[in-house]
């Protein structure tokens, strides 16, 4: 029995030994496939080009807004100062038209004011009510 023991404290140790060494073994391969210096350089040109060309984008229609509403003012204002003109000439139209066919005064006569008769429309009897 003593010597299944020591063959298996044996095994055990020499287990231990070969999971470690193996273990150590697989993290420097894996530190040792990462991407390389080169690799990392392009990456970080890469991302610094797609944020250019994003910002270049933004600023392209920024722009483009603007000038689309800069322009959408001015249709406004000149829809406005066309609205006014257009109601100046028909205003002086009007007023020329009214002015030639008026050219006499004309003398009205002076009314005096009638009054309204005291006696109200609406009266309610006595025992008349709403129910």
């Amino acid at each position: 029995m003593n010597y299944f023991r020591v063959k298996f404290n044996l095994n055990q140790k020499i287990m231990k030994k070969t999971l470690t060494l193996v273990s150590l073994l697989g993290m420097f391969a894996f530190t040792a496939c990462g991407p390389s210096a080169a690799e990392l350089e392009a990456k970080a040109k890469a991302t610094a080009d797609s944020i250019t060309a994003a910002t270049a984008l933004a600023e392209e229609a920024a722009k483009t807004a603007a000038a689309e509403a800069e322009a959408a003012a001015l249709k406004v204002s000149a829809d406005s100062i066309a609205a006014v003109e257009a109601a100046a000439a028909t205003a002086s139209v009007a007023n020329t038209a009214e002015h030639k066919h008026n050219t006499t005064p004309k003398h009205t006569k002076a009314t005096t004011p009638t009054t309204t008769p005291s006696v109200p429309t609406n009266t309610v009897k006595a025992g008349q009510g709403r129910g």
